[in-house]
């Protein structure tokens, strides 16, 4: 069914196919851009910075002055509800972020999910401060981490590599664990519902690790919390769209796709794009999916990656996009390249 939005990206989601695609970049708004060192400067730490909404409308802003994407997405990150719900956090440089790790019962008990909305209304007077500026073709994109990425930083206390500390928890103490992901699907849901509330158009759930897990993980952890995430959303706020991106994946894209309920689907770079077109686009939207490392190359390489992925996904409910965020180095001259690239006419033959 067509949408009513004259807004590119709704339009796609709502399930037409448009030539050229609708765009936009995952952390589009970043170190990449000379003016967003210029506003990062002005916060002590990056926590300040998601919570302090002058800085951060102006960085959700910046991408779309600048490259005119179809979608701003709230510059803010996903550890910010941990923080909300009373997880000590901090972002090291060359290290990333840093939280107090949680291992146990005692440590889900020290949360506080109650006062976690209270925490983040900052970052809903963002939501509103962008939304009341935008052109009228310009989506805007609210986001959360989705449970079990989330709870992979709140157990590991950060990064991880193997993942083997809040894996050994879930194969050790899948109750206790689950009491875990209960509060994040719950907080999860009531913050995306919050952010529609104050003027986001489009959720996308981050999903960033799970491709860590077997079959049987991945249905517990990534499909089920999705589900009812999706669901309780369609149920509040049935004009909203929501993406979900399960990076890494692979061939249990189809299973995420078939029994979450998702709208659209991210794909991670290693998606062939034939398979997206023929296996997942009969179902939902796609986005994706240029490997941001052709961004940073830019050139002919560039060039023809973008003009592959319109010829695979042309006709397709596509929403260009990369397959995972910008990269810090990216000359901002090749996203303006990408620009062109994109809105270029095809050559049929």
């Amino acid at each position: 069914m067509a949408s009513t939005s004259t807004k590119p990206l709704l339009r796609v989601l709502a399930g037409e196919a448009l030539s050229p695609p609708p765009w936009w970049l995952m952390r589009q708004a970043g170190r990449y851009l000379p003016e967003y060192r210029r506003v990062r400067n002005q916060a002590k730490d990056f926590v300040e910075l998601c919570l302090t909404p002058a800085l951060a409308a102006e960085l959700t802003l910046q991408p779309i002055r600048r490259f005119g994407m179809d979608a701003a997405i709230l510059f803010s990150d996903i550890l910010m509800l941990p923080y909300a719900l009373g997880q000590g956090l901090a972002y090291r440089d060359g290290e990333g972020p840093v939280l107090d790790a949680i291992a146990d019962a005692a440590g889900i008990g020290r949360l506080d999910a109650a006062g976690a909305l209270l925490r983040l209304e900052p970052v809903l007077e963002a939501v509103r401060r962008v939304r009341s500026t935008l052109g009228p073709q310009t989506a805007l994109i609210g986001f959360a981490g989705a449970p079990w990425t989330v709870a992979t930083y709140m157990v590991e206390g950060g990064s991880s590599r193997d993942f083997r500390r809040v894996k050994g928890w879930a194969y050790r103490d899948p109750q206790g664990f689950a009491a875990l992901m209960g509060m994040l699907t719950a907080a999860t849901t009531e913050w995306l519902s919050a952010e529609i509330a104050a003027g986001v158009e489009v959720v996308q759930l981050f999903d960033t690790w799970a491709g860590v897990l077997p079959e049987s993980g991945f249905e517990r952890w990534v499909i089920e919390p999705t589900r009812e995430i999706v669901a309780a959303l369609k149920k509040q706020h049935p004009e909203c769209p929501v993406i979900g991106f399960p990076r890494g994946a692979g061939v249990l894209y189809e299973r995420y796709v078939a029994e979450t309920g998702v709208d659209a689907v991210g794909l991670d770079t290693s998606v062939p794009a034939a398979y997206a077109k023929t296996r997942l686009a009969p179902r939902v939207g796609v986005q994706g999916n240029l490997d941001p490392v052709l961004l940073l190359t830019g050139g002919a390489a560039l060039e023809a990656a973008v003009r592959e992925l319109r010829q695979s996904l042309g006709g397709a409910r596509w929403i260009f996009n990369l397959g995972h965020g910008v990269l810090t180095e990216t000359p901002p001259e090749h996203v303006a390249a990408l620009v062109r690239a994109l809105t270029r006419p095809m050559v049929s033959g």
